[in-house]
């Protein structure tokens, strides 16, 4: 796999988990897992799921082998070793990584019984899932190719849309960093967002 390929791992093709590979998952194909028996299918959606330190990779690559789509957004970053600099993939958010399921106890069961997998995210012990327009703003990030880089999630600031560029029509919020502009968008749920710099005038309220 090209490093610099930032595009989907199906199931069953996820490869190693070394540092020196971009292990994202954008599905292109939707995999449903069959509900518990009896109950009623709904509409599979996408949930965060809170990893245990440093388990990301490992545990993505074993929800995949489960056929269990899977959503790690990661970034390349510059590493600096004692004797040398090398190029690393790391998560984008830290100790997340989202899946796509339709929401049974026995699908969040399968899920949460794998080593590295600590619980879902969500509100007064019930999950919640995660607005289909924030995973696709940051898949389009990285499949921009762009810098993107960690942001601290805001509660404030005007809300933008993209009117041009390779981000057009995504929506998020335009802010200030060192007297340039930057994009960012949020994951609402996980209180964790992205950022990249624009051209003010690339950008129009909302």
């Amino acid at each position: 796999m090209d490093e610099k390929d930032l595009t989907a791992v199906q199931p069953g093709t996820a490869g190693g988990a070394s540092d020196g590979e971009p292990l994202i998952e954008i599905p292109s194909v939707e995999i449903a897992v069959p509900p518990r028996l009896g109950a009623v299918e709904g509409d599979p959606e996408w949930y965060a799921l809170y990893t245990r330190s440093r388990f990301e990779k490992k545990l993505m690559s074993e929800l995949v082998d489960r056929s269990i789509e899977v959503f790690l957004p990661m970034r390349e970053v510059l590493s600096r070793w004692k004797d040398r600099k090398k190029k690393v993939w790391l998560p984008l958010f830290p100790g997340y990584l989202f899946v796509y399921q339709v929401d049974t106890p026995t699908n969040r069961y399968r899920i949460l019984n794998v080593p590295g997998a600590v619980r879902f995210v969500g509100f007064q012990g019930r999950i919640a899932s995660i607005p289909q327009e924030q995973i696709e703003g940051v898949r389009k990030f990285l499949e921009v190719k762009l810098a993107v880089d960690p942001y601290p999630y805001m509660t404030i600031g005007r809300r933008v849309e993209v009117i041009a560029g390779p981000l057009k029509g995504i929506q998020g919020k335009l802010v200030q960093k060192k007297g340039r502009f930057r994009f960012v968008i949020q994951v609402d749920l996980i209180r964790q967002a992205v950022s990249v710099e624009i051209d003010a005038s690339d950008v129009r309220p909302v």
